[in-house]
């Protein structure tokens, strides 16, 4: 069976070398004759896993001791929870959000459960189209909160703001695919199933200095200072999904690093949002500003609807895949992350180009 152009938005495509060499270690992992699904997460081989996957993510966002790096359960949305367990005062806290989408607004639902939060900009009256840029963070707030990618709707905040507190980031659908300033972050955290494994781990960059300073009294399993103590080992760790985390990474390590992925994602991005607004049949979601479209995650529809069934055949009779839009938003989305090529981007505006 030929392989599918994969435009999931999550779990999303890997590169092949990560499938091939994650089988092998189901199999027999490091010539130990124990399978990586069986392996003791406190043996040696797995301690080196672990103690790599936590330095190359250091080696490519270029972050040094003051940072440490975690790797947890329970996707970016507990997350939710953690942040302002972690980071809001248990006396009148207070933190800032930026409300640019579904995943943000989770974000916000969570943080009210701790506090007070306000959210200094949102664009949601205008169905998450663009991202708010008219807002100012002050030091009364504990932290701000922002969501890099809008994997619905198809926006990215482009720049980050200067913010008098802590910074935060749900760098989720594109962490790993853009050269930033990731010290200018005090946290950062991202479900790997996007840009750096399948689901099943979460990673988590935080600043230690800003730890321990709420006052509150936090459950073991929710707090960082006790993960970072453990060596994201407290419990038994995503064994598998972490793994497949770090494969992923050396892909990346190994082929450029994030220059080259941007270098590669640029690509991608003019060339199906240049079809996009060159086809009078298709427009994307993100209206407002073309600044705020997401390069990662590419959403859009056909403006004549009687040409659906036409396109979705013609799509899927190339061997495209998980193009639908959320189900929240209908249309189509093609998300482009790290692994995928120009040549599946280009296969894909080709039956763009096609439909009459």
């Amino acid at each position: 069976m030929s392989k599918k152009h994969n435009f999931s938005a999550g779990p999303c495509i890997l590169p092949q070398e990560v499938f091939q060499k994650s089988a092998e270690a189901i199999l027999d992992f490091n010539g130990s004759g124990l399978s990586l699904l069986e392996i003791s997460h406190r043996s040696k081989d797995f301690v080196a896993v672990m103690d790599e996957a936590r330095a190359i993510v250091k080696r490519l966002m270029k972050l040094g001791d003051d940072y440490e790096v975690l790797y947890l359960g329970g996707g970016a949305s507990l997350q939710f929870a953690m942040v302002p367990f972690n980071l809001m005062k248990s006396e009148n806290g207070k933190a800032a959000y930026l409300d640019t989408g579904t995943w943000a607004a989770g974000a916000i639902k969570e943080g009210k459960k701790f506090g007070t939060v306000d959210v200094v900009g949102s664009s949601k009256a205008e169905n998450y189209s663009f991202i708010p840029k008219d807002y100012q963070v002050g030091n009364h707030y504990d932290y701000f909160h922002c969501t890099s990618n809008n994997t619905i709707y198809g926006t990215q905040m482009r720049e980050f703001p200067n913010v008098d507190t802590l910074l935060v980031c749900d760098m989720s659908s594109d962490i790993f695919s853009r050269v930033i300033d990731f010290s200018q972050f005090d946290l950062i955290y991202a479900g790997a199933q996007k840009n750096m494994g399948p689901a099943g781990s979460t990673l988590v960059v935080v600043k230690k200095e800003i730890l321990g300073k709420t006052g509150r009294d936090i459950p073991s399993m929710l707090d960082y200072s006790l993960h970072i103590a453990k060596e994201s080992m407290y419990n038994t760790p995503p064994v598998f999904p972490l793994h497949a985390s770090l494969l992923t990474l050396q892909h990346l390590e190994n082929n450029g690093g994030i220059e080259a992925a941007e270098a590669r994602k640029e690509a991608k991005a003019k060339l199906i949002y240049g079809e996009i607004d060159r086809n009078p049949l298709f427009e994307t979601f993100c209206i407002k500003e073309e600044e705020d479209r997401s390069l990662m995650n590419v959403s859009f529809k056909l403006i004549d609807e009687s040409k659906k069934e036409e396109f979705d055949n013609a799509w899927k009779v190339s061997g495209i895949s998980g193009l639908n839009g959320h189900r929240s938003l209908g249309g189509y989305r093609a998300s482009m992350y790290n692994a995928m090529t120009i040549e599946s981007v280009q296969i894909l505006v080709d039956v763009m180009k096609n439909l009459k």
